[in-house]
């Protein structure tokens, strides 16, 4: 039986074992997918190899420290900076990124939207930026600091600090920050999101599993929101088939259906 995880910290909310585990139980694999809470980003490949395991997903906040611990980068991974699953083959861990097109598939048509404001710039920021930039969105970030913003300028995004925010409007606001996962914050002043969230076509949070405090504010406002279960299950059905090959769109409604599941179930 091959053991598969979830790495991150904090990992209790996670319901990639419930999505995985329900494939492999609809599919007949001898496999079983847990949780792994990592405190140390350094630790991961440590752990990964102390729970013999086959394959994982990375999560928050530990996406750039799987890039430079994996063996080989896939050209996808390369491009973003960042790794969120690992996959094992003979001892060598491949470092790939699947939330690019989990992100595309989920708000799919990407090109529906002109211009989009994205809170955050870690991992999966990195991955949603690339996404809608080879989409042909105009795309503006911005982060509590410059140091991450690099990158995204590179890829050809405006950046800005969040003392000093865009001055406009968009028709996409993301939050790829984890705020309101765990408190009640916002990821910009409440002040500057309503006037973003005044305007929006749409707000997505890529936190799901919990209404937070910037998608309440966004249906205040009147914006259509979206939270981040469908790319879970797209980047999970992506990284599934990473370890164990299958059509991607099948294993996705799958995983769709498991995420329908009473919460007893989980």
């Amino acid at each position: 039986m091959k053991l598969l995880a979830v790495m991150g910290d904090p990992i209790a909310h996670s319901l990639s074992p419930l999505m995985h585990n329900f494939v492999y139980r609809q599919n007949a694999i001898d496999a079983v997918y847990t949780r792994l809470r990592v405190e140390n980003g350094d630790n991961l490949r440590e752990i990964f190899k102390a729970h013999n395991l086959s394959g994982a997903n990375i999560t928050l906040p530990h996406k750039e420290a799987a890039f430079a611990q994996a063996d080989e980068i896939s050209s996808r991974a390369k491009k973003i900076g960042a790794v969120n699953t690992w996959a094992k083959q003979s001892d060598r861990l491949i470092g790939h990124n699947t939330d690019a097109d989990g992100f595309a598939a989920a708000i799919a048509p990407l090109d529906a939207f002109k211009n989009a404001l994205m809170i955050g710039a870690g991992g999966a920021a990195r991955a949603i930026a690339i996404a809608l930039i080879e989409a042909g969105v105009e795309l503006a970030v911005v982060n509590r600091s410059e140091a991450r913003l690099e990158f995204f300028a590179q890829n050809g995004a405006k950046v800005f600090v969040a003392k000093n925010p865009p001055n406009q409007r968009f028709d996409l606001v993301i939050n790829a920050t984890s705020a309101g996962l765990k408190d009640d914050e916002t990821p910009l002043d409440k002040s500057a999101l309503e006037d973003y969230l005044s305007s929006a076509k749409m707000a997505y949070d890529a936190i799901y599993g919990v209404e937070t405090p910037f998608l309440r504010l966004a249906k205040l406002r009147g914006a259509e929101t979206k939270d981040g279960e469908d790319m879970l299950a797209f980047q999970g059905a992506i990284a599934h088939s990473l370890f164990f090959g299958g059509d991607v769109a099948a294993i996705a409604a799958q995983m769709k259906s498991a995420l329908r599941l009473p919460k007893s179930w989980r």
